[in-house]
């Protein structure tokens, strides 16, 4: 018998530091998870009306395996509304099995063996991992606090190489809640022009944004043709089980990602792809809401946060705060052990994130104003203990 019958790629990723502490809160007591990214939101009934309906009428069937027409022309529709950009339904837009899913069949669509992809960090926790499984060599830029986690152009500029193919960026950010400005973004969209690079950019968070406007990727100058944005609804109409997102680019981009997509599902949920054309057409208040209550949030953790001494800088997208723990003295994944066994606490190390990460936690507010509020006087003792 072989020692092991898993490929080195599968065999060298660790497992997701998400994953693990939230495995181990749902086997204890009065937890408060401040750890998976998911809204507390129950998705809206008019929502979960149309799912409904789609079973009622017997919709049980695969559709297109890009999706359906009507969702891919509500979708090119909304990201037109919002940022100005055009995309054609029929062959710039597939509808995917979440953000995930979009993610992964660009990264199998586009990498050779050796390939780079320029990856920030802190990031999302798939993002290195999809780079590896699809061949390529994720080469991490670890941004800094003391800068709020900015994209820095500059250091963007010196890991470009000739292996270099793509530049995979996630704002309003994922788990810093960093939201890049147009200026640096204008800095990321020269480099891909001048060195003619693709950039993916995962903008599932785009209505997650307080105080500001989004800018999406593609409508910065002469980026459309170079750019395939990642959206969904998750994270906005909160409906991360019913797994639905999309993707959208140039129409050759596009058919690669199709002939992936083709050979690894039929074709997203059909239930999902329903519910999700509702939200397009009534979901618009739910949005507004869930944002004013992430804000009314967003502003409890951050200020309790640094009242404890957890050095927290604003973040301005997404519902995440990502505060400084090495004041303690313990490093990111024993603060959040600790915090979780004494103290009830569930939070994520940040080196879980990749590069830039350590010496961090996230903290998820997308719970419930006096859960956030139990935690921070649970945190508070975990800290005086702590001297």
């Amino acid at each position: 018998m072989r020692p092991s019958y898993l490929s080195s790629r599968v065999a060298g990723l660790r497992p997701s530091g998400i994953r693990k502490f939230f495995d181990i809160a749902a086997t204890m007591q009065d937890v408060i998870s401040l750890g998976i990214g998911e809204p507390d939101f129950t998705t809206p009934q008019p929502i979960l009306q149309a799912g409904i309906r789609s079973l009622q009428q017997g919709e049980t069937h695969y559709t297109s395996n890009s999706g359906v027409m009507e969702l891919r022309q509500a979708t090119a529709e909304q990201i037109e509304r919002l940022y100005g950009v055009r995309y054609d339904p029929a062959t710039e837009i597939i509808i995917t099995v979440g953000v995930s899913e979009a993610l992964y069949l660009a990264m199998t669509a586009l990498l050779d063996p050796g390939d780079e992809v320029i990856v920030p960090t802190p990031c999302f926790v798939a993002y290195q991992a999809e780079v590896i499984l699809a061949g390529g060599v994720p080469v991490e830029l670890p941004s800094r606090l003391e800068n709020n986690f900015a994209l820095d152009p500059a250091e963007v500029r010196k890991a470009i190489t000739p292996r270099t193919k793509a530049i995979l960026i996630g704002y309003p950010n994922n788990p810093t809640g960093a939201v890049a400005p147009r200026e640096t973004l204008l800095e990321i969209a020269r480099l891909a022009e001048e060195h003619d690079l693709i950039v993916l950019s995962d903008e599932i968070y785009d209505r997650l944004v307080y105080g500001a406007r989004h800018v999406c990727f593609p409508a910065l100058p002469g980026m459309q043709q170079r750019t395939v944005l990642l959206g969904g609804f998750s994270k906005d109409y909160a409906m991360t089980g019913w797994r639905i997102g999309y993707a959208a680019a140039p129409a050759e981009l596009i058919k690669g990602l199709v002939r992936v997509h083709q050979y690894t599902v039929m074709s997203a949920p059909t239930t999902a792809q329903a519910a999700a054309l509702e939200a397009y057409r009534c979901g618009e208040p739910y949005v507004e809401e869930m944002v004013a209550e992430y804000d009314r949030r967003r502003r409890l953790i951050v200020d309790g946060l640094n009242a404890l001494g957890l050095t927290t800088f604003e973040p301005r997208g997404a519902f995440y705060a990502f505060p400084r723990v090495s004041v303690t003295g313990m490093d990111d994944e024993a603060f959040a052990n600790a915090l979780l066994l004494e103290e009830r606490v569930a939070v994520v190390p940040g080196s879980a994130f990749g590069a830039g990460g350590e010496g961090f936690v996230r903290c998820c507010y997308a719970t419930a104003y006096e859960k956030i509020e139990e935690a921070l006087h649970r945190m508070g003792n975990f800290m005086r203990r702590q001297g």
